[in-house]
């Protein structure tokens, strides 16, 4: 999220798509309704009428999984219509590079980028992926990136941008969508009202955009839009994030994810043997004086995680060699684990603070992977269907040989410790009360494992085992009873900030051995400081810690409030800030700017800037705005991506249509693809224009009840708020298939079935799209089988329906847009 909760009330125009923030994120809609008191639009696009759509002036239907073409086409509308903001684009973002000549877009290359290679079938490429030879920029002979100012270059990144996007044109974009035409335009037009200095908007996503085969691509394309409109770096823009959990965020900075370390540092290869081959592939170089290349500074912070990892125990090499390695093209992903375990490739598993028998894609799959265990670990509050997945009403116990431990921890008022919320806020929350029974906060959990396996190790030996052996632990001391001190969350927030491990001078000051480290900017590459996460150095210092702040002032007066907790980078509450100013440093909007340029000696004002030099118009004593790109440029252009430099629609894995209206390419040609024969199992089944699923299906939470439901299912207040599985649909899908309000149904997909209530609403319409009817139905995924009916021995998980295949990027399962059927419970269609 690149600005913050309270910014949303600075936004001129909100559109809210791919999430349900009235419902969801019914504290983020506060700031919300404040932006409309001040004239604010609020925009909704969604399959459903939601309570968002009912609050807002503009309400858009879509068809789960068009997202990219809906978006395409306002990127072509901006573009034909000179919406665009001009300073802005051609200034700071890199749409006058110059790209290779050879690059093709799919329009003149069988729907795909130039450079893939895979396997050819009646419907496209699958499994394929991309040789970016030709995805490169032209340079200069100094090494800097050619460019073209006036934008009129055919191979400029505008001009190509502009040629990939004209072929979505109004009516293709509503054959797709199923959105009607005039609701595209009058989305269209509103947002695009901002693309001018004085004006922002800003988009509220959460995982109706992310868990599709084209996530990445559908927020790269919002990306592309606010790029064109100037609102990245303003108050009042930005893309954001709406986080399902209150620390989704905190998690993600801190590697909750197999390809990170913390800080976004790239996991190691088995391809990089060595500290140095690690640190010279991940750390860009520029040619450009005016670039910052942020990222130039890698060495530092993988270099201080290190040290943060093992101390002085060990040399930085030695460190790094006991530092975990990826096989070089192998992906650890959950979708990835879950298979390798239903071939039987695992002995055992931690479920912590997790329920995959519901959460997982696919959840057949994942309940009979769970079979094929010697054992397994369940860390929990509440027994669940993942801990008890043994007793399934489909499972025999004698024919299971999983052996399945509990260890009950802490609900989250039960420990101390920090969050960090959707806007990278750090917030220190306080333990109001302690653990029942035997239950312990996962600090100490962790903690007595580690001591518990160290040992292990120090007596048995092992392969590598200096790497558990050798690892600080300066939070969770033995005692000499051999009973584990308590697990102390403060050690570890000091832990993530980083210390000076010896006396450091910088800039003719002296920082002594011990001492917290103060920012990130003191971070070295030689040893000397360590720091758990350099994102988090400045988040506790020698001043205390800075996410228990609560200062209530906010002279800024756009709700920066800058001594509330705490925000990362060092504080900084909105990203790419130098973005808000012109080239002398003049606000683009002078009634809420986020920084702007004295000339004197404290130089910037406002929030953090994103480093402190001189405005552009110094020269070569300024830096580009988009600091953490090696041309300082943001990319309109992103190469990056594993499935493409520019969006592109394809359907999803299942869908109601023949084919892609757009290309020859019918899904993304990159995704890993389990239903191709000989690479997935029996259980991989997927049903794509198939009779017995013509009906698109989506997933959704409702306020009552909290993820897989393990905290609210077992609460009987809520049951009779939200008391059992639902379908919904419109009242023509029930007239068609003859079912009543309140009805038991069975809804099914080529993986599974699920018995649910039918709630028959208007909230869904039937869409046309390809000329067809297309109807929709939509299912939360908040229940299971263990709570609050175990008698009725049905199934009631949402992702028993759902197919597992994930973005290419990153691997998120296509759980909003997949195909059903709906039926009455034992009875004909």
């Amino acid at each position: 999220m690149t600005n913050h909760w309270i910014d949303l009330r600075n936004s001129d125009c909100i559109m809210v798509m791919g999430s349900n923030a009235a419902e969801n994120h019914p504290i983020s809609f506060k700031w919300v309704t404040q932006a409309i008191d001040k004239g604010a639009t609020l925009i909704s696009v969604d399959p459903r009428f939601t309570r968002t759509s009912a609050r807002a002036h503009v309400y858009a239907p879509i068809r789960s999984g068009s997202d990219v073409a809906f978006l395409c086409g306002m990127i072509k509308y901006i573009l034909d219509n000179n919406l665009y903001f001009d300073e802005y684009v051609r200034e700071y973002t890199n749409s006058s590079f110059l790209v290779n000549p050879k690059f093709k877009l799919p329009a003149d290359n069988e729907g795909v980028f130039s450079g893939l290679k895979g396997t050819k079938t009646k419907e496209g490429y699958v499994n394929g992926k991309y040789d970016k030879a030709t995805w490169s920029i032209q340079k200069n002979t100094d090494g800097t990136p050619k460019k073209d100012k006036s934008l009129q270059d055919p191979n400029c990144v505008f001009q190509l941008l502009k040629k990939h996007v004209s072929r979505y044109d109004l009516d293709k974009v509503a054959s797709i969508t199923g959105t009607p035409k005039e609701k595209l335009l009058e989305v269209y037009k509103a947002y695009a009202s901002t693309g001018v200095a004085d004006k922002s908007a800003t988009i509220m996503y959460a995982m109706g955009w992310t868990q599709h085969t084209v996530g990445v691509q559908t927020i790269r394309a919002m990306a592309i839009i606010q790029l064109l409109l100037g609102n990245m770096g303003v108050a009042g823009g930005g893309v954001n994030a709406l986080r399902g959990e209150s620390n989704v965020q905190g998690s993600t900075d801190h590697c909750l994810l197999f390809h990170i370390l913390p800080g976004y540092l790239k996991t190691p290869k088995a391809s990089q043997p060595t500290l140095e081959a690690y640190n010279k592939k991940y750390t860009p170089k520029t040619s450009d004086p005016m670039s910052a290349n942020w990222w130039g500074n890698y060495p530092k912070y993988s270099n201080s995680l290190m040290r943060a990892h093992y101390g002085l125990n060990t040399t930085l090499e030695e460190a790094y060699s006991y530092t975990p390695k990826l096989d070089d093209g192998k992906n650890y992903s959950w979708l990835t684990i879950f298979d390798d375990m239903y071939k039987g490739r695992f002995s055992g598993f931690f479920a912590w603070g997790q329920n995959p028998a519901c959460s997982g894609a696919n959840a057949n799959k994942v309940r009979k992977a769970l079979t094929k265990l010697k054992w397994m670990v369940n860390v929990n509050i509440f027994d669940n269907e993942t801990g008890s997945f043994w007793k399934g009403p489909d499972m025999n116990p004698s024919e299971i040989d999983t052996e399945v431990f509990m260890l009950p921890c802490a609900a989250s008022m039960e420990k101390e410790g920090s969050v960090t919320n959707s806007g990278r806020w750090m917030q220190w929350r306080y333990k109001a009360t302690n653990p029942a029974g035997e239950a312990m906060p996962d600090g100490e959990i962790i903690t007595e494992l580690h001591y518990r396996i160290k040992e292990l190790y120090e007596k048995e030996g092992g392969k590598l085992p200096e790497a558990i052996t050798k690892l600080t632990w300066d939070y969770g001391l033995k005692m000499p009873d051999g009973k584990i001190k308590h697990f102390d969350s403060h050690e570890v927030a000091r832990e993530i900030n980083g210390y000076f491990l010896k006396d450091v001078e910088i800039k003719g000051k002296l920082y002594k051995k011990g001492t917290l480290v103060p920012s990130f900017a003191f971070l070295q590459a030689d040893g000397s400081t360590s720091s758990g996460n350099w994102l988090y150095c400045n988040s506790y210092t020698e001043k205390g810690n800075m996410a228990a702040r609560r200062g209530k002032v906010d002279p800024s007066g756009i709700g920066l409030y800058a001594k509330w907790s705490w925000c990362w980078p060092v504080n900084r509450r909105i990203l790419y800030n130098r973005a808000s100013v012109d080239k002398n440093g003049k606000p683009w909007a002078i009634d809420k700017p986020v920084i702007w340029w004295t000339g004197s000696i404290t130089k910037w004002k406002g929030d953090v800037p994103d480093g402190g030099w001189a405005p552009l118009a110094a020269g070569k004593a300024s830096r580009y705005p988009f600091i953490m790109k090696p041309e300082g440029h943001a990319h309109i252009f992103g190469p990056g991506r594993a499935d493409g430099p520019f969006p592109e629609h394809y359907e999803p894995l299942e869908c109601p249509i023949e084919k892609n209206p757009m290309s020859p390419q019918f899904v993304n040609p990159t995704v890993k693809r389990w239903d191709i024969k000989g690479i997935g199992t029996e259980l991989d089944t997927r049903a794509t224009c198939d009779p017995r699923f013509p009906i698109v299906c989506t997933t959704y939470r409702v306020t009552e009840h909290w993820q897989t439901g393990v905290m609210t299912r077992w609460q009987p207040w809520l049951l009779e708020l939200q008391p059992d599985m639902f379908v919904e649909m419109s009242k023509e899908l029930a007239d068609m298939k003859g079912i009543e309000n309140g009805e038991i149904v069975k809804v099914t997909s080529a993986r599974g079935e699920v018995v649910a209530v039918a709630v028959v609403t208007p909230r869904f319409k039937p869409f046309t799209i390809e000329g067809q009817e297309v109807h929709q139905v939509g299912v939360p995924w908040h229940y299971g089988w263990r709570q609050p009916h175990p008698e009725l021995k049905e199934l009631r998980s949402a992702n028993l329906l759902t197919p597992n295949v994930g973005d290419p990027n990153t691997m998120i399962p296509e759980s909003k847009a997949f195909m059903v059927d709906v039926v009455k419970k034992g009875g004909a269609q």
